[in-house]
C-alpha cells in the first residue's frame, strides 16, 4: 500500500527488510524466525537473506513471507534479530551498500515505535526498538514513517499527536487496491484496520485475544513522518539495546525497562495452547458461538472486528480460521467490510 502511495507502485519493486515474526496463530513457536527456521532462502549479502515463494519454514514453525512473496512484486528480505541491533544494522549496512537504494523508509504501522516504554497499554516494543535502534546507527538517511496511528491497540492516536510529524498523506481505496488478494488471507489486524480506513470504513474494532478496542477513525488512513532522532530520544528500549550482540540480551532489557518481555508472553501462550485439545469445527455450533459473541460486542460498542479476534474467541485454531472465514462468508456475505467483519447493530 504504502509503496503504491509513495511511489506509485509502477517503478522498480521495493526491497522490504521484515521480520518473521508471525505470533502464535501462525507460528507456533514463540518469538522471531532466523534464516535457520527456513529452507529455499537466497543469499543476498553476506548477512541478508531473501525469502522467495518457494523458500519453507521448518517445522514446526510457520511464516506467512513466503506466500506473500509470491503473491506481490516485491523482493523479501529477512531481518535476523538474534545477534541483537548490532546483527541488524550491520544486515542494513550490507544492504545500503550492495543496493544504493534512492530511498529508505522505516514504517511502523500504529505508532508504538514512538513510545517512551512504560505506557501501561504498551505490548510489543522489543520488535520496534530494535528496528529503530538499527536504522539510527546506519550511515545513511532513513525516513520514519508511521501509518495508522493507533491502529496497533498499543497507543492510541491522541496520545500519539504531539510525536508524529506532519501528515505525508492519506491513504485510499486506490492504494489498497495492490494488496487486495493478500489482504483476503493475511492475520495482520494492524493492516487490516488500515486498509478498512483506507476504504472508508469507520467505527470501533476489536481485536486481538484480550479484546481491544480501536477506533477506526478519519485518522486511521493517515501516514505521518516522524523524527527518527526524537524517536530514539524517547525510546528508552531502543536506546539501551544500541550495542547488543544477541536477541536474549535485548530481551532481557526489555524486562528490566518495560517489566516485561513480549516473548515471554508468548512462551506462556505457546505453554497454554499446546495443552488444548484441538476441536472439530462445527459449522452449525460455531454460528451460535458467532451470536453470543456479537451480542457481548455490541454491548461494548463495538461495529467491526478481525477474523484472527473471532477466531481466537471462539477457541479455534489457525487450521481452522480459513474454515471459520470461508463460513462467514458463505451465511453472513452482508457483514464483510472488506477486510473486516461487520458486527450488526441488531441480532441477525
Amino acid at each position: 500500500m504504502l509503496d503504491a502511495a509513495l511511489y506509485g507502485g509502477g517503478g522498480s519493486p521495493a526491497v522490504i527488510l521484515t521480520y518473521a515474526w508471525d505470533r502464535l496463530l501462525i507460528d507456533p513457536v514463540p518469538g522471531p524466525r532466523g534464516p535457520a527456521n527456513f529452507t529455499g532462502l537466497r543469499p543476498l549479502t553476506r548477512s541478508v537473506w531473501t525469502v522467495p515463494a518457494e523458500a519453507t519454514p521448518i517445522a514446526p514453525a510457520g511464516s506467512t513471507l513466503p506466500r506473500l512473496a509470491g503473491e506481490l512484486p516485491h523482493t523479501f528480505a529477512l531481518i535476523d534479530p538474534l545477534h541483537g541491533a548490532e546483527g541488524i544494522t550491520r544486515q542494513l549496512e550490507e544492504l545500503i551498500e550492495h543496493l544504493a537504494p534512492e530511498s529508505i523508509d522505516l514504517l511502523d504501522v500504529g505508532g508504538d515505535i514512538l513510545a517512551k516504554g512504560d505506557e501501561p497499554t504498551l505490548r510489543s516494543p522489543l520488535a520496534d526498538a530494535l528496528t529503530l535502534a538499527a536504522c539510527c546507527q546506519v550511515n545513511a538517511p532513513v525516513r520514519l514513517l508511521v501509518a495508522g496511528p493507533g491502529l496497533d491497540g498499543e497507543i492510541s492516536a491522541e496520545d500519539l499527536r504531539d510525536r508524529m510529524g506532519p501528515v505525508l498523506l492519506t491513504l485510499t481505496a486506490k492504494h489498497v487496491a495492490p494488496v487486495s488478494s493478500v489482504l483476503e488471507w493475511h492475520p495482520s489486524e494492524a493492516t487490516a484496520m488500515l486498509a478498512a480506513t483506507a476504504r472508508g470504513v469507520r467505527g470501533l474494532c476489536e481485536v486481538r485475544d484480550a479484546g481491544l478496542p480501536v477506533p477506526l477513525s478519519e485518522e486511521g488512513p493517515t501516514v505521518h513522518e516522524a523524527d527518527l532522532d526524537d524517536a530514539l530520544n524517547r525510546n528508552e528500549l531502543a536506546r539501551a539495546i544500541l550495542a547488543t550482540e544477541s536477541l536474549e540480551e535485548a530481551e532481557q532489557y526489555s524486562r528490566e525497562i518495560c517489566g516485561y518481555s513480549e516473548i515471554d508472553y508468548e512462551r506462556n501462550k505457546a505453554s497454554w495452547l499446546g495443552k488444548q485439545v484441538e476441536r472439530k469445527f462445527d459449522p452449525e455450533g460455531t454460528l451460535r458461538q458467532l451470536d453470543q459473541f456479537e451480542t457481548d460486542a455490541r454491548s461494548r460498542g463495538i461495529t467491526h472486528t478481525t477474523f484472527r479476534r473471532i477466531t481466537e474467541a471462539l477457541g479455534l485454531n489457525d487450521k481452522q480460521r480459513q474454515d471459520l472465514r470461508a463460513l462467514l462468508l458463505s451465511s453472513r456475505p452482508e457483514q464483510y467490510e472488506a477486510p473486516l467483519w461487520r458486527i450488526p447493530a441488531e441480532a441477525v
